[in-house]
């Protein structure tokens, strides 16, 4: 499983075997922002809240789907591709951004995904929308190359930091990431993110799912 440069890899290996001990367990390791997941505002904010600190009734989402295809590696989004706060319906509290880049997953290139700009995120904010994405996350990733043309290099304009984060954390407002299997979502649809409860944690890996009235 692809993981954030500098995260822990996930490893799943036998504990107790069938044979040795007559049943089966298995030893999980993985970070909090391994696959796909939730952030908490303790993520990127000192003071913010624990994952266990947010009722879960609050990773049930009325979601509403964003093609900002076609994207260029490393591009940002700017407010203007986002829905305008006045537009949305009241009940939407989550804006699905399909940028194309799970086609990248398990690939170098993934790390080269679109973000949202800090001016976007304040969009967001403003629609007191938080935000799923099928990158690692709202905010650029370290490039993985770029010297021999293979990979994007990094821009001198991308902000430093976890500006888009920031934004949208500081207001409570949701980021689910790594999102996969976008293909057939309506324009409007309803997604389970429900995550662990780990104490004082600072994000959970979640199972996405999407609900829908045809």
């Amino acid at each position: 499983m692809p993981t954030y440069p500098g995260d822990p890899e996930v490893t799943l290996a036998p504990d107790a075997t069938h044979e040795a001990d007559g049943y089966a367990t298995s030893e999980l390791r993985t970070g909090t922002h391994a696959g796909t997941h939730v952030d908490a505002p303790k993520h990127t904010l000192p003071e913010g809240e624990a994952i266990d600190e947010r009722d879960v009734g609050r990773f049930a989402f009325e979601a509403r789907l964003v093609d900002c295809r076609p994207l260029i590696p490393r591009e940002p989004i700017a407010p203007d591709a986002l829905p305008d706060p006045d537009a949305l319906d009241r009940d939407v509290d989550l804006l699905v951004l399909r940028t194309g880049w799970e086609s990248h997953w398990g690939t170098e290139r993934y790390r080269d995904h679109p973000y949202l700009t800090a001016a976007a995120a304040e969009r967001c904010r403003a629609a007191g929308v938080g935000v799923g994405l099928d990158t690692f996350g709202p905010d650029p990733t370290p490039t993985a190359g770029g010297e021999d043309g293979s990979l994007a290099a990094a821009s001198d304009d991308e902000p430093d930091g976890t500006p888009a984060h920031d934004v949208l954390l500081g207001d409570s407002l949701p980021i689910v990431e790594n999102l996969r299997g976008l293909d057939g979502l309506p324009h409007r649809f309803r997604i389970y993110a429900f995550p662990l409860r780990l104490r004082g944690a600072d994000g959970s890996p979640v199972r996405a799912v999407a609900e829908w009235v045809k």
